[in-house]
């Protein structure tokens, strides 16, 4: 691209009056988006980067397909309906055939509308003229969608703060902040903060208990954002889905360990009667009779049509040596980090997600994670550092998420940039500067 043709000016805050060569628009953009991050070397997100080739093809061809066109589109409609059964065959539900689902754009969509499910039922059972307000029992370790559907549909965020030793929600502290205000509580499989799943069953047992003693039948929504791609393929005697009658919905993203590009999530509730007919839609004016249910309408159905080619492509026995593998680089990763002296382990990726989190030796007095982030960034890695949530923020972690496309040749090239980074920290004579930022527990 010579400089005789570049525009003097790029546009940035106003559109144009004449535009550009398609061409040159193009590369003009492309060589902007060059100083973002490698999505490989992104062990931050939770969110798939990589698919196979035949796939991304795919997933071109069907980028014009609004899966809401039902009528237009009913072949993809078909592969949407698909999937949803093979989910709910693989959570377990008692009658796969009968229960009722939907794709979604991703888990926080799928999480506002599971909470919405939620807060219609309690609302049934309200007298008339009540003035009670709902709440939802969670742990401190959410994800900031629980946050935002709290916030926008008047629902009291009951938070379990976590403690020394207790990173996620347990039964007793679940039971404890339930009442007969209360909507469901949210099971965490596959914790932001550092992978682990929390004990869906035990949560269960102590609601059984709650109920036989109270009366309170407090539902269950399992947050398998996650987990719900991974716990069914490495921790089959972990019990969590709709094998326990007190969970009604599950919701899992597709575009993290379902191994599709962004962005698609899943939501299922175990049987249909759970969904209202008052949240469910039709509409008419797309060329036939669409049914709806979704907060959001018009939206892409290629990563829809990505999710039918992973569960065609791999199965179970392709997720299982995916998740597997995934898990045994999480734990070469984990386990070379460990052996360096100034920092330890604050989980372990075994029998979890492949993801974990470490912190300094309360001893190291000159740097922070936050200074081994920013250290590590300079070769390329993004590895976030944050505080934990309330009760626990006085504790700065790493974490690493190990997604497909992560191979063990770039574990060992991380572990060896880790070691030089940590021994050039180990040898300075004096404290550094605090970083710039040190954000706050974020997802």
């Amino acid at each position: 691209m010579g400089a005789d043709h570049l525009p003097r000016e790029l546009p940035l805050q106003r559109l144009e009056e004449n535009g550009l060569d398609s061409a040159l628009a193009s590369e003009l953009i492309h060589a902007h988006l060059m100083l973002d991050g490698n999505a490989r070397l992104n062990l931050a997100t939770f969110v798939g980067t990589w698919m196979e080739p035949d796939a991304r093809r795919l997933l071109e061809e069907c980028a014009d397909r609004n899966i809401i066109d039902r009528d237009e589109y009913p072949q993809t409609t078909d592969i949407e309906q698909r999937c949803l059964r093979m989910l709910a065959d693989l959570w377990n539900a008692p009658d796969p055939a009968g229960t009722v689902g939907t794709s979604t754009t991703g888990s926080s969509e799928a999480c506002m509308l599971a909470g919405l499910v939620l807060r219609w039922h309690w609302r049934q059972r309200q007298p008339a003229g009540g003035s009670a307000r709902p709440n939802l029992v969670m742990g401190a370790n959410r994800q900031v969608c629980w946050d935002k559907f709290c916030a926008y549909f008047e629902v009291e965020p009951r938070l379990v703060p976590l403690e020394a030793g207790r990173l996620q929600l347990d039964a007793a502290t679940a039971v404890a902040h339930c009442d007969a205000d209360t909507i469901g509580v949210v099971a965490v499989l596959g914790s932001v903060v550092d992978g682990s799943y929390e004990p869906v069953a035990e949560i269960a047992a102590g609601l059984d208990a709650l109920q036989q003693r109270s009366g309170l039948d407090v539902p269950i929504h399992v947050d398998a954002a996650s987990g719900g791609f991974v716990a069914p393929f490495t921790a089959l005697a972990l019990c969590w889905d709709f094998r326990l009658p007190r969970v009604w919905s599950i919701n899992a993203s597709g575009h993290k360990y379902g191994g599709v590009l962004p962005g698609v999530g899943w939501l299922l509730w175990r049987r249909n009667a759970l969904l209202p007919a008052e949240l469910r839609f039709d509409v008419n004016y797309l060329g036939g009779v669409t049914p709806t249910i979704g907060i959001t309408f018009s939206r892409p159905g290629a990563p829809v049509v990505g999710q039918y080619f992973n569960f065609l492509h791999l199965g179970r026995r392709g997720y299982r040596h995916r998740m597997q593998t995934l898990e045994a680089i999480a734990c070469h990763l984990a386990d070379g980090i460990a052996a360096l002296p100034p920092l330890r382990l604050v989980s372990h990726p075994r029998g979890q997600l492949p993801v974990f989190c470490v912190e300094l030796d309360p001893a190291v007095r000159h740097w922070s994670v936050f200074h081994l982030s920013e250290k590590l960034r300079e070769r390329g890695w993004q590895v976030p550092a944050y505080t934990l949530p309330a009760n626990q923020q006085h504790r700065a972690v790493l974490r690493f998420v190990v997604r497909a496309g992560f191979s063990r040749p770039l574990a060992d090239d991380l572990l060896a940039d880790i070691g030089r980074a940590v021994a050039w920290l180990q040898g300075l004579s004096a404290p550094l500067p605090a970083p710039m930022s040190q954000p706050a527990f974020r997802h």
